[in-house]
């Protein structure tokens, strides 16, 4: 999971140095920016979902080494990347390998945790956090200290590496709970229930990417603080999210986890409005930061939530819910820079308050649907 987090990570510390160094005398536009992130993320939906109902027929094991082997060239093309055409090429493997990653990872923890799936999910997902905030950690420090940023690709392309090595000795557990069936994807796919889950994690992704993308970004160009300052300030925001997930891992079930989401949606809203017009800047990269915080669990609780109404998905349906919340991923940060570049990078980033607020009116037709529905009565394979 923190090798998945490199490779999503990485871009936001490097952008305004990558714009500088690869854009010419003019740097990269915003929305040239925005699209690299989109071009991650694009690659990363396009893994999820080719590689799901392969890892149900085949298992999860090949997925895991693949998916770390295609983080590390992708870093590797990055260090040697001459210019904007051959960075994209790398950012898509580096997506690859992490949508393989992120299909997989899920329903192998949910196959270990059957009866905690969503505080288990917001355990795994805060390695992510973990992985964020040393990405973000080596990437500021490297600048800081003048050592290349290309460097720091190379270095980076280690841990993947080691990861890949270290799963070819793992046994691995079958992805639906022993004695269960599968559940068809079609059948998943006509239930309502499901339908608004997709719909929610789309909008839970595209909350957390679209700020976590242009943080940085915006706390140089926007609130007027240094580099360093703004490199760290996606640090602490990704520590924020790793503490509210082992929060939500610790309370387990003792906490409803609708009301839980429900709580973070309306938190989030209430952050990117202060972050994004607050006339003061230490006041809005405060708000920005503690977004981390407040939008911790909207993924993984979703997941979590998901997995307990339908237990027999297999990777098949984890596959097309980590589709669905990293298309959210594809379109905001996208979103964010076309707007900044029409307008100015406040108006741009306060477009994703948009995703929390919808969010929350989706989970209350979810709780509500949970509510009338008592079993998974669906046909299986």
């Amino acid at each position: 999971m923190m090798c998945l987090a490199i490779s999503l990570n990485l871009l936001p510390v490097l952008l305004t140095t990558l714009s500088l160094e690869l854009g010419g005398p003019g740097g990269l536009t915003n929305e040239q920016l925005g699209r690299l992130a989109a071009v991650t993320f694009i690659g990363l939906v396009s893994a999820i979902l080719f590689t799901g109902p392969l890892a149900d027929r085949f298992g999860p094991k090949p997925f895991t080494m693949i998916g770390s082997v295609l983080i590390a060239l992708g870093l590797v093309l990055m260090g040697v990347a001459p210019g904007y055409v051959t960075l994209s090429v790398a950012m898509g493997i580096m997506g690859i390998g992490a949508g393989i990653l992120d299909m997989v990872l899920s329903p192998i923890v949910c196959a270990l945790q059957p009866h905690r799936r969503a505080a288990a999910m917001n355990w795994l997902h805060s390695f992510y956090c973990t992985g964020a905030a040393v990405t973000v950690l080596a990437g500021a420090s490297v600048l800081r200290l003048g050592w290349g940023w290309r460097s720091l690709c190379f270095g980076l392309a280690v841990m993947p590496i080691l990861v890949a090595v270290a799963f070819s000795f793992m046994p691995m557990p079958s992805l639906v709970a022993e004695g269960g069936e599968r559940t068809r994807l079609r059948h998943l796919l006509r239930r309502p229930y499901f339908l608004l889950a997709l719909a929610a994690i789309f909008l839970g992704g595209a909350t957390e990417v679209g700020l976590a993308q242009w943080l940085p970004a915006y706390a140089e160009k926007s609130l007027g603080y240094s580099k360093w300052i703004s490199g760290m300030s996606l640090l602490v925001f990704s520590v924020a999210m790793a503490i509210g997930r082992l929060g939500v891992g610790l309370v387990g079930n003792r906490w409803n986890p609708y009301t839980l989401l429900l709580i973070c949606c309306w938190s989030s809203v209430v952050c990117f409005i202060v972050g994004c017009f607050a006339p003061w800047s230490g006041v809005a990269l405060a708000a920005c930061m503690v977004v981390g915080l407040t939008g911790s669990c909207l993924w993984p609780s979703t997941l979590g939530v998901a997995a307990d109404r339908f237990p027999g998905g297999g990777a098949s349906m984890f596959g097309m819910l980590g589709a669905f919340g990293n298309l959210g991923c594809v379109v905001m940060p996208w979103v964010v820079g076309l707007v900044a570049d029409l307008t100015n990078m406040r108006w741009g980033l306060s477009t994703a308050t948009l995703c929390p607020l919808l969010m929350g009116f989706i989970l209350l037709k979810l709780r509500k649907e949970k509510a009338a529905i008592p079993a998974p009565g669906i046909a299986q394979e």
